[in-house]
Formats: structure tokens, C-alpha cells, sequence
């Protein structure tokens, strides 16, 4: 038996060869891409028609986030103020679902978000699938975080 150390010292995540053949692919990146935008229009459509729910806002606002996290990361930077927007419209409309109980947009708010998704759609476009995970993982680590904000908050009252 060797006494030399099987240690392997690795320089980045590790990562399996299909995996990162598939990030880099484009072959792999339309039905992610086109997932996503499907979702987020699908929600987009029930909140216009009064027939949203919380998963479907869970949704949206997360694509948006995603967005944020894409334009911050160079993909649309100019245009951050109309993603915000749309996350401004997101919040009354949860507000509008709770004193409510519909889920219904106001003309601007559509406008609003149909902006924002537009944006979203050319930044799919552009982005690498490496980009796109990279923008979900922040995105969570943002989600997780406010979370634990959020929770920190409450024990202290």
C-alpha cells in the first residue's frame, strides 16, 4: 500500500463532466429557457384574467429576482428600474390578494411586468446556462437570507 495521500485538491466546484457539458450547450439552453418564460407568462396571464394564486406569484417574483440577479451580473444593467418596478407592482398586488382575497393586476402593473418579462426574455437569450444558475443560486441565497432576517426580527419581539 502507498503511503502517499489520495487527497485531490480541487481549484473549482466540482462539477460532472455532463453537467458542465450542458451548461455550456445550447442545445440544453432553449427548453430551460423556454420553460421559464412560459411559467412566468402563464402567471402573468391568470393574474391579468383574476385566476392567480400564491404559487403562481411564488413564481413570477422569482423570475424576476432571477432578472435582477441577470442585470446585475452585466445582462441588462440599464434596465434595473423596470425590473424593480415590476417587483413594485408584484408587492401590491400581494397586498391588494390579502385585503381582497383576488388576485388582479391594474392596467399599469400588466404593463409593468409584461416590461419586465420582455427584458427577461432577452436576457435568456443571452445568458449561458452558467449565467442562469449562477443568477437562481444567488437568488436563493438572497431568498434565504431575508428569511433568516425575517426570523432573527421576530424572535427579538
Amino acid at each position: 500500500m502507498s503511503s502517499k495521500s489520495r487527497v485531490r485538491k480541487h481549484g473549482h466546484t466540482a462539477m460532472s463532466p455532463l453537467l458542465r457539458s450542458l451548461t455550456l450547450s445550447r442545445t440544453a439552453h432553449a427548453p430551460v429557457t423556454q420553460t421559464m418564460l412560459l411559467q412566468a407568462y402563464a402567471a402573468l396571464d391568470a393574474f391579468r384574467r383574476g385566476h392567480g394564486a400564491r404559487n403562481l406569484h411564488t413564481t413570477l417574483s422569482r423570475h424576476l429576482l432571477v432578472s435582477q440577479e441577470l442585470a446585475r451580473a452585466g445582462l441588462g444593467a440599464d434596465v434595473c428600474a423596470d425590473i424593480e418596478s415590476a417587483h413594485a407592482a408584484m408587492v401590491r398586488l400581494d397586498i391588494r390578494e390579502r385585503e381582497t382575497g383576488r388576485w388582479s393586476l391594474e392596467d399599469d402593473e400588466y404593463a409593468r411586468l409584461c416590461t419586465a418579462l420582455a427584458i427577461f426574455d432577452g436576457q435568456l437569450s443571452a445568458a449561458s446556462l452558467n449565467e442562469l444558475a449562477s443568477a437562481e443560486a444567488k437568488m436563493i441565497e438572497g431568498l434565504m437570507r431575508s428569511a433568516q432576517l425575517r426570523a432573527l426580527a421576530d424572535a427579538a419581539v
